[in-house]
């Protein structure tokens, strides 16, 4: 049973055959192995207009809805979780400009985005702010017309892009409740007073992570995203959009570790015959092609339900979490099936695995996910 209307469908071929012949897995590869940001395929994407997927008529964009938003991310992932990452983080910090930001913002920033010209990246963790993330200590102090900022932030997925604005959680109030007290500012990754090194991560080597030290940054008044103190609301709002991207953008990794494994077992032959005959693997094969479909059909379902603005934490949540637990399943399976070939760059399946390790954790972990879906359990 087909879920998507004639036109998501049409959408979902036209991202995959644009990823087939305008990317490649070879491009993707070896920006994983030169630990390369994207740059030339995220101007691709950026011309093709699609980075204003989410974004309304009005502010330049197309006008579509989080099930079109996730059906992209589900193509462009096709041959590795990583490559998805730069376009993702970009696209739903973005939004949070369209939803949250000064008409002086949405002038400044809006159209060089969807141009390409710039991009955006969310920092909000810290060293010991990860989960539990309104603990932020990274603190802003107005001073006049301009507000200064010091702390240290991790695990800025772009952070260190070209031409980055971040967008940064940190503490206004030390003195309200640690939910209350915070605010969200738009830094350009340039602005003196920031430290930005890339970490040399086991996954997400192209679009990377970074560490960032700010150190007496001075910014404008009007880089407050919303209203001072009301930095909370805007963060739960941003993670409802990304863990839908990152669920759709798992699945679309997987399904390519199982064709690629499905294709090596049918290719590979051993004791006279292909691996593939062999029950075993058959079975492994059809438990990782129903555990994708099981992941692909809990992520419509909550980019549905998004799209349709039905709150959805549960769901979402639980896509987040089978998503992320499938691809981690399958590529620890396609890895086995390969065998000593799954080891080397090439086969592509040990780039897959190392981004499936990273799954459980970026975005909220499991267990993270777990707690939300048990809160919303009880009697």
């Amino acid at each position: 049973m087909n879920f998507l209307t004639p036109e998501q469908e049409m959408w979902r071929e036209t991202v995959n055959r644009f990823v087939d012949d305008q990317i490649g897995r070879e491009y993707i590869r070896k920006c994983d192995i030169d630990r390369a940001y994207p740059y030339e395929a995220y101007d691709k994407v950026a011309k093709e207009g699609w980075l204003g997927i989410l974004f309304s008529e009005e502010n330049g964009g197309l006008g579509g809805d989080i099930m079109d938003y996730a059906l992209m991310c589900e193509g462009l992932s096709k041959f590795g979780f990583d490559f998805a990452t730069g376009i993702m983080v970009a696209t739903f910090t973005a939004m949070n400009i369209e939803k949250f930001g000064t008409d002086e913002q949405k002038e400044r920033y809006i159209a060089p985005f969807l141009n390409g010209d710039i991009r955006f990246s969310i920092s909000i963790s810290e060293p010991g702010a990860g989960s539990d993330a309104a603990s932020t200590k990274t603190r802003a102090k107005r001073d006049g017309d301009e507000w200064v900022v010091n702390g240290q932030k991790l695990w800025c997925s772009g952070g260190a892009a070209d031409n980055a604005v971040l967008a940064m959680l940190t503490r206004t109030d030390p003195d309200a409740p640690k939910h209350k007290g915070l605010s969200v500012f738009l830094i350009p990754n340039d602005t003196e007073g920031l430290d930005i090194r890339k970490l040399p991560t086991m996954a997400r080597r192209a679009t990377g992570t970074t560490e960032i030290f700010v150190d007496d940054a001075r910014i404008p008044a009007g880089a407050l995203m919303g209203e001072e103190n009301k930095g909370w609301d805007i963060i739960t709002d941003h993670l409802e959009l990304e863990r839908v991207a990152v669920a759709a953008a798992y699945v679309g990794n997987a399904q390519t570790a199982v064709d690629d494994a499905l294709r090596y077992a049918h290719d590979r032959e051993q004791f006279g015959q292909s691996i593939y005959n062999f029950q075993v693997i058959k079975h492994m094969l059809a438990d990782m092609q129903t555990q994708v479909d099981a992941a692909r059909l809990l992520t419509y379902r909550a980019a549905n339900m998004a799209a349709a603005k039905t709150p959805c934490l549960r769901e979402v949540s639980m896509a987040k979490l089978f998503a992320s637990e499938t691809l981690q399943t399958v590529t620890r399976n396609g890895m086995q099936i390969l065998g000593g070939h799954s080891m080397l760059p090439d086969s592509d399946m040990e780039r897959y695995f190392r981004e499936g390790m990273q799954s459980t954790i970026g975005g909220g972990t499991s267990q993270i996910q777990r707690t939300l879906i048990a809160k919303t359990m009880r009697l």
